[in-house]
């Protein structure tokens, strides 16, 4: 409360001083045509008296035309082209005014015909001045200012904008001494002072000439390689990098996501939107990685009721909170239920009536489900099925399944149970109402358990960095992106289909962590990589559909879509009540029998 009155009083104290300075402009420049219109003969004493008798009118007209301008909402130092319009326009204006009053009342003959044109000159010129040297006092002194100083890489709307925000910074923390940029156009060019001294080719050697000590990356919508190329050229001059992120309009680091991100996904938000508008969504996992993220983008689409399940007590409290923030008008119900739960479960569709379901809940990380067979088949496949059938008993509408890249002929537990859980939901599709809709994608960067926060952790002791293998790749997708596709693909889906987000290019492990140790700021010399080789169930590269999968385009160009070869209903109902049987029984070899039958491709 006491900053806000003395950030107010200080507002009303500058605020003040200028309608002082303006207001005496007035009398003065008044008097000062009469003296600039006598100065050689010299004001006689009528001329001066009509002068200061005029001045009485000319005073109160002048300076309530010129608080009527908003004159006084500018700020002196920051005093542009606007304020000078401003000002002549008040001017004019008050000349106007002045003449009609004057003819009008009849007192025109008191005003000799040159006085008014010096009047609107001469305050013209004092009120703009003013302002003006003000501007340029300050302008000199964040010019010859210290701070940081930064080189700034791009010289566009977004350069421009940074430099100028940076050059206004009481703080002075960092100073803009020059630009890069790659355009031919803008080479020696200068924005509010600061010139373009070269292209990205050239930083070392600016950063060498100009004593840079921070890199400021000012391509808010540079895709990933041009990314990856500019972090190339600045490595070199061994310098802090910073970027500008425009959804905070802040400077912030350099992620791995700005370097193995893809171009901005565009999906139809109004189609989306119409399918979950006003109605009842339940997400399992909603706490998770993906379910979170999923949270956040359904909750933009306003349905009428959200209803999130999650084992993790604390996970779905931080997201509920989150998503009341968001947007609190909406009805959000969380329970803290495991999916195998089928009494809770059934509890939970008969009170909400879902009509669409997302179902993220599962178990995925790899090394951990590799000799935990009966954990896995129990969570991933016993939990999905109960859902699924609760989903097709209480008629949901449309049921997404969110799958993996590790479900392509799997060799591990975990990717041979989402392999399980595609067959199974075509299974229910065919023998039910609902709509089943799959979708298999990748790695996503940063989620819970991935190699990225790894990466940071291992980083933040000192390393080194734990890589499996040398060519051992993997798809990355960020966790927005991956959700976005997510989301355009149950629009799209009407029931049984496989859909494959387009992942791009696979990403070397090895080259991902070579690239967060730079971003670190330290050398490959000082952190090391080092190799432990391939885990249990691990492969060198996962695959995004199989051999005999024909892949079709879809209305969206980031996403296919798969034939899938029909299913036996009856053997896969039998083999769902031989998984609940062994799993009951803690009978390992037979659930490695039946995984086996249920996914053929499947080699352990």
């Amino acid at each position: 409360m006491g900053w806000n009155v003395s950030r107010l009083m200080n507002k009303l104290y500058s605020r003040s001083l200028a309608i002082v300075h303006d207001f005496a402009m007035v009398p003065l420049c008044w008097l000062t045509a009469y003296w600039l219109r006598f100065t050689v003969d010299g004001i006689a004493g009528p001329d001066l008296t009509n002068a200061l008798a005029i001045l009485l009118y000319v005073m109160p007209l002048q300076c309530l035309v010129l608080v009527l301008f908003g004159l006084y909402r500018g700020i002196w130092r920051f005093a542009s082209i606007p304020d000078l319009i401003r000002i002549v326009k008040a001017v004019l204006s008050g000349c106007i005014i002045i003449l009609l009053l004057l003819y009008f009342s009849g007192k025109s003959e008191m005003l000799p015909r040159s006085i008014v044109p010096i009047y609107g000159m001469s305050l013209l010129f004092l009120l703009g001045g003013s302002r003006l040297l003000v501007r340029c006092l300050r302008d000199y002194n964040y010019f010859s200012r210290k701070g940081t100083r930064a080189l700034i890489i791009g010289a566009g709307s977004s350069g421009e904008s940074l430099v100028r925000d940076l050059l206004r910074d009481t703080n002075k923390k960092i100073f803009p001494v020059a630009f890069i940029d790659d355009k031919s156009e803008h080479q020696g060019q200068e924005l509010h002072g600061v010139r373009v001294l070269g292209r990205c080719k050239d930083i070392p050697k600016i950063a060498v000439k100009h004593n840079i000590e921070l890199l400021i990356i000012a391509l808010p919508s540079a895709n990933s390689v041009t990314m990856r190329k500019i972090i190339a050229c600045c490595e070199a001059t061994q310098l802090p990098v910073r970027t500008l992120d425009p959804s905070i309009n802040m400077v912030r680091e350099v992620s791995v996501e700005d370097l193995l991100g893809r171009d901005q996904v565009k999906i139809q938000w109004r189609e989306i939107n119409n399918d979950i508008n006003n109605k009842n969504i339940l997400i399992t996992g909603g706490g998770g990685s993906i379910g979170s993220e999923l949270c956040r983008q359904i909750i933009k689409c306003v349905p009428k009721e959200l209803v999130i399940v999650d084992k993790s007590e604390f996970n779905l409290f931080t997201i509920i909170e989150e998503l009341k923030a968001l947007n609190s008008k909406i009805t959000i119900t969380g329970y803290t239920v495991d999916i195998l739960d089928a009494i809770a479960i059934e509890a939970i569709l008969a009170q909400h009536r879902p009509e669409i379901i997302l179902h993220a809940a599962a178990y995925k990380h790899v090394p951990l489900l590799e000799h935990q067979i009966r954990i896995a088949m129990q969570n991933n496949i016993l939990g999905l099925e109960v859902i699924a059938k609760l989903a097709s008993q209480y008629n949901v509408a449309k049921f997404v399944f969110v799958s993996t890249d590790k479900a392509v002929n799997p060799t591990n537990i975990m990717g041979a149970s989402k392999r399980a859980g595609e067959i199974i939901c075509h299974y229910f599709n065919d023998i039910g109402p609902t709509k089943f809709v799959m979708v298999r994608f990748g790695n996503v960067l940063g989620s819970a358990g991935s190699v990225v926060p790894i990466f940071k952790r291992q980083l933040a002791k000192g390393g080194p960095l734990t890589v499996t293998h040398p060519e051992i790749t993997r798809f990355f997708m960020t966790i927005p992106e991956s959700c976005q596709l997510i989301l355009q693909a149950f629009h799209i889906g009407t029931g049984g289909e496989v859909f494959v987000l387009d992942m791009g290019k696979p990403i070397k492990i090895s080259f991902l962590a070579e690239q967060m140790i730079r971003l670190s700021g330290k050398t490959l010399d000082e952190i090391a990589i080092k190799y432990t080789g391939l885990r249990p169930g691990e492969k060198l590269y996962e695959e995004l559909f199989y051999n005999n999968e024909i892949l079709s385009g879809t209305e969206h160009g980031k996403i296919m879509q798969t034939n899938y070869a029909a299913i036996n209903n009856k053997l896969v109902a039998k083999i769902l009540q031989g998984i609940r049987k062994a799993v009951a029984k803690n009978d390992i070899q037979e659930l490695y029998r039946l995984l086996q039958e249920l996914v053929p491709e499947f080699k352990s």
